[in-house]
């Protein structure tokens, strides 16, 4: 877990929000523009902690920038790409808020709806999951196949996740110290926002358009999340071969059952080959699928047994109090597991 190289502040703000990064230089003007007037109308304690994560363009140069004129600002430049997965995972190591709410800087989950979620925090919940209703932002495919990729993983996934409920919450920091206990690199975190429970309310909202640039996710990555989010909160896809082997070999014994009889009634005959290249191929077919899918599974028991951080950090900004960015000393313990 996170070690003490980075001071904490002797006040910990009410509110954090953490922003993860990649390439949204064009975003992050209209970003601090629209969440800031709204951070301070609930609490002028508060933290925004941005997670830049390898970007390319400029955006951790902005970040720098409004990081000058609000101190209440707080940069994390990762030293690569880790992903969103890695780079949340960073912002919740750092965050100091009684309250935390990981949100993207594309606008699209509406900022507006945080005084909401607050409100609901105060009132006793522990986790305000935002919920879209309405997602006519996205693209025909892009719904269908969100649509699909929520109804199989209702049905797969332990324990159930809720239907297109996204990073988009307000967490307790009670919620937030029992994620931060679980050390697992191949990380799908709505799965573990999910697994981690604790008293829920929801709050339905409508997705907006991005306010500017292009989204990062292409439907490759978004097939590899999608196999992330199964494998890792369901071991149904390695059960199902034993039900499917199961299967075969009853209607196996009943077809050897079938010519044994008609051989005896009807005399040999030599059989199709058409038909016997057809079965050989459909089987040969479903002992690749069955291979790839333990594949799947085995990859992710390598990922976990090197060990590996989940994320570097290389510079860093606004967790000490000092001015300016200063690589951290033992950045890679920041994520080791206790």
């Amino acid at each position: 877990m996170l070690q003490s190289v980075i001071g904490r502040d002797k006040s910990p703000p009410e509110i954090s929000l953490i922003v993860p990064m990649y390439n949204e230089e064009e975003n992050c003007d209209l970003f601090f523009d629209t969440v800031e007037p709204i951070l301070e109308n609930l609490d002028p304690d508060y933290e925004i902690v941005c997670v830049n994560d390898g970007s390319r363009d400029r955006t951790f140069e902005r970040l720098l920038a409004h990081r000058s004129r609000n101190p209440r600002i707080k940069v994390v430049n990762l030293s690569r790409n880790f992903g969103k997965e890695a780079a949340l995972t960073a912002g919740l190591d750092l965050a100091t808020g009684r309250a935390v709410v990981p949100i993207d800087a594309d606008l699209q989950d509406p900022p507006e709806l945080l005084a909401d979620m607050v409100a609901a925090w105060r009132a006793g919940a522990q986790v305000v999951l935002a919920r879209r209703i309405d997602r006519s932002s996205d693209s025909p495919l892009k719904r269908a196949t969100s649509a699909g990729f929520y109804y199989v993983l209702a049905r797969m996934a332990q324990p159930a996740m809720p239907n297109n409920v996204g990073d988009f919450r307000l967490m307790d920091r009670t919620v937030v110290e029992a994620l931060k206990r679980l050390p697992e690199r191949s990380r799908f975190m709505k799965g573990l926002f999910a697994w981690v429970g604790y008293r829920q309310v929801t709050i339905d909202y409508v997705r907006q358009p991005r306010a500017a640039g292009a989204t990062k996710f292409n439907y490759l990555k978004l097939w590899n999340f999608a196999l992330d989010g199964i494998v890792s909160f369901s071991s149904f896809p390695l059960k199902v071969w034993s039900y499917f082997g199961f299967l075969v070999s009853v209607l196996a014994v009943g077809f050897m059952v079938f010519l044994v009889v008609r051989t005896l009634l009807t005399g040999i005959e030599v059989p199709g080959y058409a038909s016997t290249m057809s079965v050989i191929l459909f089987f040969n077919g479903m002992v690749m699928i069955s291979l790839g899918v333990i594949g799947e599974y085995v990859s992710r028991i390598f990922v976990e047994v090197k060990g590996r951080p989940i994320y570097l950090i290389n510079e860093i900004d606004g967790f000490d109090g000092a001015p300016g960015y200063a690589p951290v000393p033992g950045a890679t313990r920041l994520v080791e597991p206790t």
